[in-house]
């Protein structure tokens, strides 16, 4: 069995030192790129309405993720509250947009991550953790104290801050973001940051520094490495192409890259014609070519279309 990463951290303390530089960042929070400067320390909350503590919804073995991570007995998610994006057709937007949840301590995130491998889980996957990297940070020290040894899953919308990503370092085991656009305007209109793509290149070029290609084990199950999820949108306006050459051409020809099929209109959505339908098997056929012509070869390719 391959031993996560935090392991290494855990015995030099090198991992307490990066708890105590996250717990800082929130004096003046630049832990995304808002760089919002608020003290959440002191209760303050910027764009992702979340304060000192961190907000969960809920957690448990998850069967609905890739195979490589949720396997048998599934993947150990925790769902965190609040964004730092205003995506348009959140699909989770109550979580999201509203930060609908409860508070909850670091020992509390720590338990919770110990009980999802006491229940079988192959990995502890963190969902929307971008802005709370302090107290997931603490957590991960926390439980790895008393007995975590699953791979820790950072499981992010993609609009990661580098010096945030580099408090991760040696922590995260598997990265798993979002490439949400390529033309800076759509994420404007669609996600209210223009700046996305180039964070989001930038980000992803630095999570495959730390962890490389994806690496599956003899039990089919991934142990290391970068996973990107690509969300099909209607319209062209996720710009693919873009997107699979990108992968390709700056990271890596043997980048997995799961093609998602799954959109449907939700949240604000029906305000924008080209977002109000599905998207059609034409388009997200189209899709998959441009990840094969671009030279991607280790697709996740699921149609789920009506």
């Amino acid at each position: 069995m391959t031993e996560p990463v935090y392991l290494k951290l855990l015995t030099t303390n090198g991992i307490k030192e990066r708890v105590a530089m996250a717990q800082r960042c929130l004096d003046h929070c630049d832990l995304c790129p808002r760089n919002c400067g608020v003290n959440r320390n002191a209760g303050e909350v910027g764009f992702c309405k979340i304060g000192k503590l961190a907000r969960i919804t809920s957690y448990g073995p998850h069967m609905g993720e890739e195979d490589a991570l949720k396997g048998w007995a599934g993947s150990g998610t925790i769902f965190f509250s609040g964004c730092n994006l205003s995506c348009q057709f959140c699909q989770n937007f109550d979580i999201s947009q509203f930060a609908k949840g409860k508070e909850i301590h670091s020992e509390e995130i720590a338990d919770i991550m110990l009980n999802l491998q006491n229940r079988g889980c192959h990995n502890i996957n963190l969902v929307s953790p971008t802005h709370v990297i302090a107290q997931i940070l603490s957590a991960i020290m926390i439980a790895a104290q008393n007995g975590l040894r699953l791979p820790i899953v950072y499981n992010s919308g993609g609009y990661d801050q580098l010096s945030t990503l580099k408090l991760l370092d040696s922590v995260v085991d598997i990265y798993l973001p979002d490439m949400k656009y390529s033309d800076a305007s759509l994420a404007k209109r669609f996600s209210g940051v223009s700046d996305y793509p180039t964070i989001n290149q930038a980000a992803v070029l630095e999570m495959h520094r730390q962890v490389g290609d994806l690496q599956i084990n003899a039990s089919g199950l991934a142990v290391h490495g970068l996973l990107v999820r690509h969300l099909v949108l209607p319209g062209g306006v996720a710009g693919t192409q873009e997107v699979v050459m990108f992968l390709a051409g700056k990271v890596s020809a043997h980048t997995y890259i799961n093609i998602m099929s799954q959109y449907h209109p939700a949240y604000h959505a029906n305000r924008y014609p080209v977002l109000n339908r599905r998207i059609t098997p034409e388009e997200y056929n189209s899709a998959v070519q441009s990840a094969i012509d671009a030279g991607l070869h280790r697709l996740d390719c699921h149609q789920n279309l009506p």
